[in-house]
């Protein structure tokens, strides 16, 4: 297995170790003195012990879809819908490599919204993902 490949896998059981509510699995793919940023909150958290901690304390029912993985060598960027208490918000998060684990990472959040009727002749619908009201 190449390091892509390998890199991929721990992404992959890092997010579902999130969906299994695995605390240490899923915080095992950061380094010890790894860096998680959230633009919109303008909240850096410092170390693999701090991001573990914020994450499990958080009070909602979560739940993590994967929609893409892609990357190559140190970057890599994940596309997911995480449900906190049934609502979707749409997120991206980017993770920079060192050595095997994440030393950064920034997660970007967006909840959806309906599409303009005026765009109705140009779009289709993502692959399942019907359009709101469709």
């Amino acid at each position: 297995m190449d390091d892509d490949s390998r890199t991929r896998a721990a992404i992959e059981e890092h997010w579902a170790a999130s969906e299994r509510g695995d605390t240490e699995a899923e915080h095992a793919l950061y380094s010890a003195d790894a860096v998680l940023d959230y633009p919109q909150s303008g909240e850096r958290f410092r170390s693999r012990a701090r991001i573990a901690a914020q994450r499990g304390g958080h009070p909602a029912d979560r739940h993590f879809t994967v929609r893409r993985i892609t990357g190559h060598g140190r970057l890599w960027v994940s596309e997911c819908v995480i449900t906190y208490d049934g609502a979707p918000s749409h997120a991206v998060s980017v993770m920079e490599f060192a050595d095997g684990h994440v030393v950064h990472e920034t997660q970007f959040f967006a909840d959806p919204f309906d599409a303009p009727a005026s765009q109705a002749a140009l779009a289709e619908p993502m692959p399942d993902r019907p359009l709101p009201g469709g």
